[in-house]
This record gives C-alpha cells, sequence and structure tokens, in this order.
C-alpha cells in the first residue's frame, strides 16, 4: 500500500472543487461525483486498501452525507473503483442514478 499523497496525476489526489463538497477532514472528503452526480467519499491517501478503522471511518462520512443527499434508506455504497482503480473511493447510488447520468430519467426508455 502506498502512503502517498498527490498521486502524480491522479484526480483524487488533486481533489479539485468541481462539485460541491458535503465533508472534508484529516482522513476522507465527500463530495458529488463529477461523473456520476452522486455523493462519493475519497481517502486523502493515495492506495487501495484502508484499514479497517478508516474504511468504516469513510463508510460513516459517506452515509450521513447520502442520507442527508439521497435519502435515508434509498441508497447502497459501491465500492467499485471503476475509472480509478488505484485510488480509494466509493459512491452512494441510488436505484436512479443511472438513468440520471445517462439521461433516460423520467424517459420511460431504459438503455
Amino acid at each position: 500500500m502506498s502512503a502517498r499523497r498527490g498521486g502524480d496525476g491522479c484526480e483524487l489526489c488533486e481533489a479539485a472543487r468541481l462539485t460541491t463538497w458535503y465533508h472534508e477532514d484529516d482522513v476522507c472528503w465527500v463530495a458529488e461525483c463529477e461523473v456520476c452526480g452522486v455523493p462519493m467519499v475519497v481517502w486523502r491517501q493515495h492506495a487501495v486498501d484502508p484499514p479497517a478503522e478508516v474504511l468504516e471511518h469513510m463508510l460513516e462520512q459517506l452515509g450521513r452525507v447520502a442520507d442527508d443527499v439521497l435519502g435515508k434508506g434509498t441508497w447502497s455504497a459501491d465500492r467499485v473503483m471503476r475509472q480509478i482503480p488505484d485510488h480509494f473511493h466509493a459512491h452512494a447510488r441510488d436505484p436512479n442514478w443511472w438513468f440520471r447520468r445517462t439521461g433516460l430519467a423520467g424517459s420511460g426508455r431504459r438503455p
């Protein structure tokens, strides 16, 4: 596990404030994902396997924000790191996130 901060060219290490930020502390930050439009927690360490207590802290912060933004009980944590696989982050996904992202929300069409 790498403990470096500010990985060369890593967008998550850069932590540009391009969307709404909901939380930040010494461990992580939670903001709206620029791609998905849902809350996302990002570890401040450039690594993929946070220790259990760090993971628990990050998922608690994501959960608190997701309950406020998406509604309690309406979302699930998605820890699959699709586009940036070498820096831990997780999304709070509600059932309609994909339809909003693809522009199909409310259209009655399926992808």
